[in-house]
């Protein structure tokens, strides 16, 4: 068949792809978007931020609901009506869905709803055996459910995420394996709206990327919502049975069984590179699984770029779209920025919400040393939360001596997720602590409990 050349080709039309390809076609006539999904939108419009954020903020207004007396308020039996919220998540996602359809269907690009793989001298083959050739391809193929090899998992029906978010009525029981973002997310909007879970996660806290004083915190709140959380374990075996699946686990000295209606894999997601003819093209992978790339996206194939959750190292919708960018720019030729991930911001939609931004706080104390400073204060010695009922977390600062710079920020606690761009503000910019207390703060607000820390900092 006849080959059709771009100026820029995306294998993947989600959020890395759908920005880059829309910057490129600022810049260039013939740009190309090659998706064989079932559906157009990409993982956080369609199985991701979105509808798991939709469903995570209903289940955080039964929950105050159910809290009412704690307000001086009698409101009897809240309960969840699940085909109700299902069907407003439906609705919500399918006007954000449609919106995206609409511009990657535009005239301004050249869709092909096919799958691609990759060929020599910058080409995709289509499913369909048309070739399509480009000057610059950026991959951006996304991730999809991990599978480990946990004893037994394979052997049973499992849920995923994708399930989760399409429920429809209330599970009885659910065994959730891990304790990253996805599983604690997912773990309480469970609960809370009437699941029996357990939840069981390998290390020694859960959201082990997050610092186990985070961590915590949203331990202590999982439980006393009644979640029964087991951290530190190894699972020896799932199995089917006639009431769903059991679980056994060894947690500290003794082997623990547990057994419930359904089992929720929420161990993770890999990159979805498989079949796109990587290998063939000699372009290399980390041990993750990620494309190699180079700080402006680049693969080891001159002129190929990755983005995304396929190239890592964080599976953030924020990233993926600066990834992307950087690398349409640099494919181009235009001025381009890698990504700063001294700038990393993360959140995660529990309640207490859990922020942060910045370096870790270990390496932090590798680089700065002694000229590391911090200072924390606890919600539940400020007033603004005291009244809304959420003395729960704290907030921490961590800045140089020498320059008095603010390098890291975490919050945990009510609207983290939105308190902490003051701080991500302040790390984008470089602003010191003299800056920031020079700034108006207004009270009451949950805002300006960042100002006792940065008191503390600057004396």
């Amino acid at each position: 068949m006849s080959e059709e050349h771009f100026d820029f080709l995306v294998l993947g039309g989600g959020s890395a792809g759908y920005n880059a390809a829309s910057l490129a076609r600022n810049h260039v006539d013939r740009v190309a978007i090659v998706d064989g999904s079932e559906e157009l939108g990409g993982l956080c419009i369609l199985r991701g931020c979105m509808p798991s954020k939709t469903l995570l903020y209903a289940a955080d207004v039964l929950h105050l609901a159910k809290e009412g007396r704690k307000f001086g308020l009698n409101i009897s039996r809240p309960q969840v009506d699940m085909a109700a919220l299902h069907q407003r998540k439906k609705e919500i996602i399918g006007e954000f869905a449609s919106y995206r359809r609409s511009q990657i269907e535009s005239d301004r690009f050249h869709l092909f709803r096919q799958k691609g793989t990759l060929g020599p001298d910058k080409t995709v083959r289509l499913d369909d055996g048309k070739v399509l050739s480009a000057d610059r391809i950026l991959i951006s193929t996304g991730s999809k459910v991990s599978v480990p090899p946990v004893p037994g998992l394979s052997d049973v029906p499992f849920l995923t995420s994708d399930d989760i978010l399409e429920l429809d009525s209330v599970p009885e029981s659910v065994i959730v394996l891990g304790g990253g973002i996805v599983a604690c997310e997912l773990a309480q909007f469970l609960v809370r709206i009437g699941t029996r879970v357990i939840q069981v996660q390998r290390s020694q806290n859960i959201l082990s990327d997050q610092g186990p004083d985070m961590a915590a915190v949203l331990e202590e709140a999982l439980v006393d919502e009644g979640i029964e959380l087991f951290t530190n374990t190894e699972i020896e075996v799932i199995e089917p049975n006639e009431n769903g699946v059991s679980i056994q686990f060894l947690h500290g000295n003794r082997s623990v069984v547990r057994q419930a209606q359904h089992v929720f894999n929420a161990l993770g997601r890999r990159p979805l590179t498989d079949s796109i003819g990587l290998d063939e093209l000699g372009i290399e992978r980390k041990k993750s699984g990620h494309i190699q790339t180079d700080e402006f996206q680049m693969t080891t194939q001159e002129g190929i770029y990755a983005a995304g959750d396929c190239a890592g190292p964080h599976e953030l919708v924020h990233i993926a779209i600066l990834q992307g960018e950087t690398a349409a720019r640099h494919a181009l030729g235009l001025k381009a920025r890698p990504v700063d991930y001294d700038k990393l911001l993360s959140v995660v939609f529990t309640d207490p919400q859990i922020a942060s931004v910045g370096p870790s706080e270990q390496e932090l104390k590798e680089r700065f040393g002694d000229d590391l400073k911090s200072a924390e204060f606890p919600f539940s010695d400020h007033g603004r939360s005291i009244l809304m009922e959420a003395r729960r977390g704290y907030v921490r600062i961590f800045s140089n001596a020498k320059d008095q710079k603010v390098l890291r920020a975490e919050c945990v606690g009510k609207d983290a997720g939105e308190l902490i761009h003051a701080m991500a503000v302040a790390v984008g910019i470089g602003a010191t602590v003299d800056q920031l207390l020079d700034a108006p703060w207004y009270h009451p607000t949950l805002s300006e409990i960042w100002t006792y820390p940065l008191d503390d900092l600057a004396s």
